[in-house]
């Protein structure tokens, strides 16, 4: 069995950083990478990457929306300012990197491409830094997050555990 086919069966979760926005859906369409302006500037980054929604639910919390158009409104934690999802008249689509496991729902195709960003086809020819600094080490190990983690909890208090 698939790793998709595994996923539908049991169906996929997410939220928001916070944790005060929970999600789940089985049955999931066509992920996407959207470069429309409305996208990039939903999510703050150079494109949206979305997957159609055919029977989420919210299961914690309820996020807020923005109408963003006149055909199409987005949903986002109130609490941390997370993008979570889009939807028009054909249906509701999750944001990628708020499920919990994103690499379940990779991008398969690319949308829009008008407003795509002229440097996007390069950035992964851009030079990689591979040994951080000990400066940079030691800011990282100080690092506590207070980010929901990356699956469901019986409770939780947005910014830290309950």
């Amino acid at each position: 069995m698939s790793r998709n086919e595994r996923s539908e069966r049991r169906g996929l979760s997410g939220g928001c950083q916070c944790g005060a926005v929970r999600f789940h859906a089985r049955l999931l369409g066509r992920p996407s990478i959207c470069h429309c302006r409305m996208c990039q500037k939903a999510f703050g980054g150079f494109f949206g990457p979305l997957v159609t929604a055919h029977d989420a639910t919210w299961t914690r919390g309820k996020p807020k929306w923005f109408q963003s158009s006149n055909v199409a409104r987005r949903a986002f934690c109130g609490e941390c300012g997370t993008p979570l999802a889009y939807e028009t008249k054909y249906g509701l689509e999750l944001a990628i990197g708020a499920f919990d496991d994103p690499a379940a729902v990779a991008p398969v195709i690319q949308v829009n491409l008008t407003d795509k960003l002229p440097f996007f086809d390069g950035l992964t020819s851009l030079p990689v830094r591979d040994h951080p600094s000990d400066e940079w080490l030691g800011f990282m190990a100080g690092v506590h997050s207070n980010q929901h983690p990356d699956h469901d909890t019986e409770t939780w208090k947005p910014g830290g555990e309950a």
